[in-house]
C-alpha cells in the first residue's frame, strides 16, 4: 500500500511539472523499461534513445492515466509503441531481412515446433545478447509475439506487413534464435 502511495505522489508531482518527482519516476523505471526498448534494439544507445523518447510521451500523457490498471504496465505499453514507430522510421522495411543466409536453411537446422522457445536456466544478458542479434524484422516480430503477448493478426497491423509474414518471422526468428544461443553456448564450453 505504502508503494502505491508513494507512486501517487509522484505521478502527482510529475503532474505538477516537479522535476524531482520526474527524476524518481524515471529512476524507478528505468531498468525495466530499458530491458523492454532492449529487446527492439539492436544496441544499448539505441535501447536508451528508445527510452528517452517514451519516456518523454509518458510525461506527456501522464494526465491520462487513469489508475485503472497498472502504472508499470501504462509505461511498459507506450514504451513498446515507441519502440515501434522507431522501427517504423526506420528506412528498414520490416517485412524483409538484412541478410539473404537469415533464408537458408540447411539439412541440419532442427524443425521448429509451434511451442515457445525455452530460455530456462539462461542469464537475461545471454538470452538478450542473442535477441538482440537476429535481424530487425525477426527481432521485433519475435519481441511482440513472444515478449509482449500480441497476436499476429496486431503485429501484421502494427508492423504493416500481413499474417503469414508475421508468422515466417517468427519462425524463423525461433530458428536463428536457437542458432544463436547453439553457438554461444558451444563458445562458452
Amino acid at each position: 500500500m505504502e508503494n502505491k502511495a508513494h507512486l501517487q505522489e509522484l505521478i502527482e508531482g510529475c503532474l505538477r511539472d516537479d522535476r524531482r518527482s520526474q527524476e524518481a519516476l524515471f529512476k524507478q523505471f528505468y531498468g525495466k523499461m530499458l530491458a523492454v526498448s532492449m529487446r527492439y534494439s539492436k544496441d544499448r544507445d539505441s535501447a536508451e534513445e528508445i527510452l528517452q523518447q517514451g519516456f518523454i510521451k509518458v510525461f506527456d500523457k501522464l494526465s491520462a492515466f487513469d489508475y485503472s490498471g497498472s502504472f508499470e504496465g501504462w509505461i511498459r505499453r507506450i514504451i513498446v509503441n515507441t519502440a515501434i514507430d522507431s522501427i517504423r522510421k526506420s528506412k528498414r522495411d520490416p517485412s524483409l531481412t538484412d541478410q539473404d543466409e537469415d533464408f537458408k536453411l540447411g539439412a541440419e537446422d532442427p524443425i521448429v515446433e509451434k511451442e515457445e522457445i525455452q530460455i530456462v536456466g539462461l542469464k537475461a544478458e545471454i538470452a538478450m545478447e542473442a535477441i538482440q542479434e537476429l535481424s530487425p524484422a525477426y527481432r521485433s516480430v519475435f519481441s511482440l509475439y513472444v515478449l509482449e503477448d500480441y497476436t499476429h493478426k496486431e503485429i501484421a497491423e502494427i508492423l504493416g506487413i500481413s499474417e503469414g509474414t508475421s508468422k515466417s518471422n517468427l519462425s524463423k526468428a525461433k530458428q536463428n534464435l536457437q542458432r544463436i544461443l547453439k553457438e554461444k553456448f558451444e563458445n562458452i564450453e
